[in-house]
């Protein structure tokens, strides 16, 4: 069995979500969102990510970590504000020791849904028939797009391991 914690990065609100894979087998335990005060500094708001992760982390006891990459927003101080909550959370999560896997939004709701550009509503729909004990729990659309995260790396992790490749390498 492998614990899997999706991160679906933000800085106002981080969604994850904790699943365990047993071969095609998946399990839900747990999901949420970290959020910050917009009114606060942002080094105080990259605080706040990195306490809230580690809490999961030693909640979850995950074994691995996936996250969902960065895409381009038109507003370039958005970008630049979703790279630092990015930075601190990969940071979290590389101090905690866990192997990171990075995912494409649109092969995260690939894997998901079937279709990479599916909307918001499709891919929690989805999340909560993949994983039965999530309903109402991964409503929040942040938890549900962090949970789709753990499921994508999921279904990825035998490929990488017939192909004999690296997490870092895959995505």
């Amino acid at each position: 069995m492998t614990r899997i914690l999706g991160i679906d990065p933000g800085l106002q609100r981080t969604g994850w979500g904790v699943i365990d894979s047993r071969g095609n087998a998946l399990a839900f335990v747990a999901c949420g969102v970290v959020a910050t005060n917009p009114s606060h500094a942002m080094a105080e708001r990259l605080v706040t990510l990195h306490r809230g992760i580690g809490e999961i982390i030693t909640r979850h006891h995950p074994d691995e970590a996936a996250v969902e990459e960065t895409f381009l927003n038109r507003n370039p101080l958005s970008s630049l504000k979703l790279g630092h909550a990015r930075g601190a959370l990969l940071t979290t999560l590389s101090l905690a020791g866990l192997a990171i896997t990075e995912y494409a939004a649109t092969k995260v709701k690939k894997s998901v849904v079937g279709v990479g550009r599916a909307e918001k509503q499709q891919v929690g729909h989805m999340v909560r028939i993949l994983l039965p004990g999530s309903a109402g729990f991964a409503d929040a659309a942040d938890a549900a797009d962090a949970l789709a995260v753990a499921i994508c790396h999921a279904h990825h992790m035998g490929i990488r391991k017939v192909a004999g490749v690296q997490s870092s390498e895959f995505s």
